[in-house]
């Protein structure tokens, strides 16, 4: 595998495992992941907390199990925010999509191996464009993996924020009318959902983010004010891990663009 490139905070969170144990549920709020009994894979969460990635997955895939959990987080959150390759970014996220294909077969009940496949290909569809990944059926599975996560885990935060992203994405793309009746996406349900996402994770700067940008894309320059509002909001938050810092760091960005 190649030299990742290097979280640019290192050294600003450093967790081991009795800190992750200690501050899990505010770190797995967005994601509802239950407290793994193994010393192993705290320690690849902890890696991952910390912002070494690399390692999280390397840690993670040789684990498997529970393990590959941390490992397809620790890949998506980088192909998300570091990976500066397209080609390679693409294929971190069809990676991270067969390996929890394969966890959801093997487990059909695991949430977040359901999550981080939808994940993976709803960022691998913005890629290549929403357009032609609506065309080639990875919308419908999207939609209906977080749906059946939500299904399974109301209280699963992150699974609302992507759902409620897909809703205001495909309308962007596609129009409310055949958004609506080719897809299922509405404006309503989607604004709704990235509401939920944030009484049930309210300290969650993506979901401010994610939320302000569909607002932007459903109803464009009247929601500007309200959108900055959340963007300000998010950049103000004070992360706990790396992964948080990145949301922070990205929303940061968004302000500057405005």
């Amino acid at each position: 595998m190649a030299q990742w490139t290097a979280f640019p905070y290192a050294g600003d969170y450093a967790f081991d495992v009795a800190s992750v144990k200690k501050n899990w549920a505010r770190l797995h709020a967005g994601d509802a992941e239950p407290m793994p009994t193994d010393a192993n894979v705290l320690q690849a969460w902890a890696l991952f907390h910390s912002g070494e990635f690399q390692k999280a997955v390397d840690l993670g895939v040789k684990i498997g199990g529970d393990g590959l959990t941390v490992a397809n987080k620790a890949a998506c959150v980088y192909a998300t925010y570091l990976e500066k390759q397209e080609k390679a970014r693409l294929e971190l996220f069809l990676e991270v999509a067969r390996r929890a294909e394969a966890q959801v077969k093997n487990d059909p009940l695991n949430i977040n191996a359901q999550y981080w496949q939808a994940y993976a290909l709803s960022r691998y569809s913005q890629g290549i464009s929403v357009a032609k990944a609506l065309a080639q059926g990875l919308g419908s599975k999207v939609k209906v993996s977080l749906e059946n996560v939500i299904k399974l885990e109301p209280k699963h935060a992150d699974a609302h924020i992507a759902l409620g992203a897909f809703h205001a994405e495909v309308i962007d793309k596609v129009g409310s009318l055949i958004g609506g009746m080719t897809y299922g996406a509405k404006k309503d349900t989607g604004l709704a959902l990235l509401q939920q996402a944030l009484k049930l994770n309210f300290e969650s700067a993506i979901g401010m983010i994610e939320y302000a940008n569909a607002m932007l894309m459903l109803d464009g320059e009247k929601m500007l004010k309200e959108a900055t509002r959340l963007y300000q909001q998010a950049a103000a938050a004070k992360p706990l891990d790396a992964m948080e810092r990145l949301d922070v760091e990205m929303a940061k960005v968004e302000l500057a663009d405005d």
